[in-house]
């Protein structure tokens, strides 16, 4: 059909006028939305826009654009080439290098495509799917890490786990994870943040539950998280999830806020009592060798001395029995060799002051002699003898001379001032 603007269709101008109108416009003329300028009193309402004049604007542009006028055959041509051309440029779209394009054919997986520029058939025939595939993903539990301070972003509920040996512990963590393998994540799973987070709980209550509590809040916290690790990749293959789980990473270890300060107390005592332990044994370990030590070194001194002992009396034996031998050959000489002998050990050490006989006078009294300042000494009192023969040989160190044993002459004295 040709629309023209002088005609009287269902949107043309018409005539205008009042009476029939064709029974469109009604008293007044001028279309089904005219204002009508004759009849009927009351107030004018809002004028609303002439849509009679837009359409008619609207094919005069289309009789300038297409040649032959709208409602020739080529036109319709091109109208309907451009929109399948428009309709078919839609298919293309662009995959980011993080990403990676699952195309949709009426709904169902089809092909999965790479980085770059590509194209699918037109909706709704083709869709695409642009998963990110390099990035980490992190879900948290037991806490929420986004939340206010005021709330604390806490869940109990989901953070606080039974031990291996019946008691309560409090634990945070967080689930990194990344997409192995696009299809599997975007058709095997409805809710891929909510299965991870599920499957994730399972896992590492399993291990916690046989694990102690001792065991979970020291050493065993980088085993809890490899294990649970190792769990939870088992369960998402299982599911056919497409995941890779990158980390298990526990954020807290506590026991639960209301016992944790009896707790602590308990862990300070534990903690005393092994080094208390621990310093009695390196004590241990330092007396017991050295005391070994002591034992060895005392009885190699022991050794040492029988060792000189009975070669010195051995010596001393031998010494004798020489001796004895010479005395029975010439008494005299061995007697006279004796005594000097032991007349230079007894002086050797001793200040000696040595007075010759013929020094003394026909009388025999022995003059003053100031020993206390030959000696270099002071005699008690703080003052030198002022007379007497006697108290001069009296305080004398020593004067050799006299008789040895057994024999009746006398004999020279013998010594010398040291």
């Amino acid at each position: 059909m040709i629309w023209h603007s002088d005609g009287g269709g269902p949107w043309g101008t018409g005539p205008r006028g009042g009476g029939g109108g064709g029974g469109h416009g009604g008293g007044g003329g001028g279309g089904p939305w005219g204002s009508g300028r004759g009849g009927g009193g009351g107030p004018r309402g809002p004028v609303p826009p002439n849509f009679e004049e837009l359409l008619r604007r609207s094919q005069d542009r289309f009789r300038r654009v297409l040649p032959g006028g709208f409602g020739t055959g080529t036109g319709v041509a091109i109208v309907i080439a451009a929109i399948v051309v428009l309709w078919a440029a839609s298919g293309f779209y662009r995959v980011l290098p993080d990403e990676v394009g699952v195309v949709l054919r009426f709904g169902a997986y089809n092909r999965t495509t790479q980085p770059g520029l590509n194209y699918h058939l037109p909706t709704p025939i083709e869709s695409v799917l642009t998963p990110s595939v390099t990035r980490v993903n992190r879900t948290e539990i037991g806490y929420r890490s986004g939340e206010s301070r005021t709330s604390g972003g806490a869940r109990p509920e989901e953070a606080l786990m039974l031990t291996g040996d019946e008691n309560i512990i409090d634990i945070n963590f967080t689930v990194f994870w990344v997409i192995k393998n696009a299809q599997d994540y975007l058709f095997h799973i409805r809710n891929p943040e909510a299965t991870v987070k599920s499957a994730a709980e399972s896992a590492i209550r399993e291990i916690v539950g046989e694990t102690p509590i001792a065991q979970a809040l020291a050493e065993g916290r980088g085993k809890i998280e490899t294990d649970t690790t190792h769990l939870l990749q088992r369960i998402l293959d299982s599911y056919g999830a497409g995941i890779v789980i990158t980390q298990v990473q526990m954020a807290k270890v506590d026991p639960p806020a209301p016992v944790i300060e009896s707790f602590r107390d308990v862990q300070r005592a534990l903690a005393d009592k092994e080094r208390l332990r621990n310093e009695a044994e390196a004590y241990r370990n330092d007396i017991i060798p050295r005391a070994r030590g002591d034992a060895v070194r005392i009885k190699q001194e022991a050794e040492a001395y029988r060792a000189e002992i009975i070669a010195r009396s051995s010596g001393d034996a031998d010494r004798f029995t020489s001796v004895y031998r010479a005395f029975k050959v010439a008494q005299d000489v061995t007697l006279q060799r004796l005594y000097i002998e032991t007349m230079e050990e007894i002086l050797k050490n001793s200040n000696k002051i040595i007075i010759d006989k013929a020094a003394q006078g026909q009388s025999g009294v022995l003059p003053y002699l100031p020993l206390p300042s030959l000696l270099g000494t002071t005699p008690p009192g703080g003052s030198a003898p002022e007379t007497g023969a006697a108290q001069s040989s009296t305080s004398s160190s020593s004067t050799s001379g006299g008789t040895p044993p057994g024999r009746g002459t006398a004999q020279p004295s013998i010594g010398r001032r040291q």
